[in-house]
Parts: C-alpha cells; structure tokens; sequence
C-alpha cells in the first residue's frame, strides 16, 4: 500500500512511502481508502509542531477525516464487503478513565487516549486500512462523494450537543446563531443550524468566492463587519466560534445577550496578549447566565449524529464544500493554500 508519512516534530519530513499492506486483526475490517480530508491539525503535523508515532515505530502515517470502502469484514459485525465507512479518530485511554468507560472517550480525564493519525496511532492516509468494526461508522452510499466530511461533521455534531445541553438546563427555545468563520468547521456549524430551523449568520473575512455563495445557498446571511457590529446588529441566541482568532472570541463573549452560550471550536495561537475589560465581561456573564463552553473531538453518538446530518444534506451543496481534490501523485499541491480553499481533499484511488 501508499501512505502519507512523517517523523512526529520534524519539519520538511512528509514523504508518500510504500508500505506492507495491512492484514486486519480479530474484530477488524479491511478497508480501501477512498479519500482523506486534510485540516489544519495535518498541516501543524507536518510543520513538526506535535503527533506521535505508534510505540516502537519512527514515521507516523497522517490523516484522521478519513473514506473507505470495505474489502473484508468479520463475521457478526453488521458490516460487508462494499460498505462506505469513516473509521472513528480516538480511542479511549486504557485504563480507563471513567468518560471513557462510559463510551465519552472525548471527554478523557488522564490524557492517556490514542488517535489516528495523531496520537499514538497511524492514521487513514493510506489506499488501503485496517479499523475495529466498532470503530467504523458506516455512511449511505450517496455519500460517497463527499462521506469525506463526516470527521468535521462531528466536531460540529458534538458542539450542538453540547449547546443543547447546556440550554436544557432551562427554557430554551433559541432563535438565531451567530457561526464566526466560514471554514469547514463554520460552514458545517451553519448546515447544521440551518438543519435545526435556526436563523443563521456566518461571519468571515473574505468579500467575495466560495465562502458567501455557500453562506447564501444554506438560507443563511453572511456578514464582513467586525463581530462587535455584528453581535449588537444581530443579537444571537447562540454563537459557534470556528475562527480561534483571540479578538472574534473576546468579542463574541462580551457581546452575548441573557442566556446565551458561546461555544468555543477554534483553537487560539498562544503568546500574543490582547487587552480586555475582563471585569466587564465576568460581570455580564454572571448577570446573564451565560456560558463559554470548549469542545473538541467527538465520541459514537457524534458520528452517528453526523451521518444522518450528511445523509440530510444538499448533495451538491456538500460537494462545493471541497473546494480541491488532489490525486495521490500529487499529494504535495494538498498542503500549499490557495486563496478559495475551503476543504481539500486528497483522493487515495488511482484515477480513472
């Protein structure tokens, strides 16, 4: 088999190896890679900044937004050959921790969890994989399109899980959301809301191109202002911050109304300062009930919850979400930017 490698913390390392093809353990799928999603966690890999190969090994094989179809399935296992399936990034922790064993391997309390492509485990950027059959999540087969994004669908999924729990605590019975940055992150954020009968507004930088007609095809509206302007113009019930930018997040928190929740999915870099009336911005949480929440990963139920939201989706509108596709001989154009990317995609099947 092919497969996208590197040495965990060293830049310039990413190589595309040949490697001995998989052999499935007991309880495994063999599966073919179809395709894999690259994000931003792959790009900081590749520049050397964090990932750890599996014990004993040197080279860790990237990619965690992963795309296959079954070879090879064992028996009792609810999946056969030709299934479209996504193989789940985290495992829990072996000791466990108590959220992990109770299936919230998202929610790991020691530190101690493993994840493909990232942590411990090589990844799915590779034409052919193994995976638990627990750990496979199989999506409709029009989905094979763009079945790609379910990764970044759960980030989402669980976000709105996390919303819904949180407003539980009272009535709730929100109007409007306010999603700032229109990556896939955002974007899908936005379908989703859209997917729960939300007025939506997304906010981002760019004037024109890909990001404002996909903003624009979900019902939604999308705003350039700075997101102070925005927050007092629009008043959200709820904010999904997908930018990590630190002056969108301070601002989307001292803008909230009563009972708002700001969930935070966009990591800030560390060691830049910015200035805030931190007084000002306790005091109107506390006064309003509202809560900054952090999410990130996503457990079972977040995958399942984000393939019936794909399987709900405009095909097309999905579809324009991925804004390259790379062939796997090509595998370096993956990782240079380009000004309309939204998604890019490296399609792991030989052309044809």
């Amino acid at each position: 088999m092919q497969a996208l490698t590197v040495v965990p913390e060293r830049k310039k390392s990413l190589r595309l190896d040949t490697l001995p093809d998989p052999v499935p353990g007991e309880g495994e799928l063999l599966v073919d890679g179809l395709a894999v999603g690259i994000c931003g966690t792959d790009r900081e890999i590749v520049e050397g900044l964090y990932g750890t190969p599996r014990e004993g090994r040197e080279r860790l094989v990237i990619g965690h937004e992963s795309l296959g179809r079954v070879r090879q399935a064992p028996p009792g296992s609810g999946l056969v050959p030709g299934d479209l399936v996504v193989g789940v990034v985290r495992r829990p922790d072996p000791v466990p921790c108590g959220a992990c064993a109770h299936g919230w391997f998202d929610m790991c309390r020691n530190g101690r969890f493993t994840e493909r492509g990232i942590k411990g485990l090589d990844g799915y950027a590779a034409t052919s994989w193994t995976v638990e059959a627990d750990y496979a999540v199989r999506l409709d087969p029009s989905l094979e399109h763009v079945g790609v994004l379910l990764e970044p669908a759960t980030v989402v999924a669980k976000a709105w899980d996390q919303i819904e729990r949180i407003g539980a605590r009272s009535w709730f019975a929100p109007h409007s959301v306010l999603v700032t940055g229109a990556g896939p992150i955002g974007l899908l954020a936005a379908l989703l809301a859209r997917q729960r009968g939300l007025e939506v507004h997304v906010l981002d930088r760019v004037e024109s191109g890909v990001k404002p007609e996909l903003v624009r095809r979900l019902g939604a509206e999308y705003h350039r202002a700075d997101v102070e302007e925005v927050m007092a113009r629009v008043r959200p019930d709820l904010v999904i911050e997908a930018t990590g930018a630190a002056p969108v997040v301070f601002g989307a928190m001292a803008g909230m109304g009563p009972y708002g929740v700001l969930c935070l999915t966009g990591l800030s870099p560390a060691g830049r300062t910015l200035e805030v009336d931190a007084g000002y911005i306790n005091r109107d949480l506390v006064l309003d009930n509202s809560v900054v929440v952090g999410t990130v990963n996503a457990n079972l139920r977040h995958y399942a919850a984000a393939a019936t939201a794909l399987a709900g989706a405009d095909r097309g509108w999905l579809d324009a979400l991925i804004t390259r596709r790379v062939p796997l001989e090509s595998w370096e154009e993956a990782f240079e930017r380009h000004p309309d990317d939204v998604k890019t995609v490296v399609e792991l099947r030989p052309a044809g």
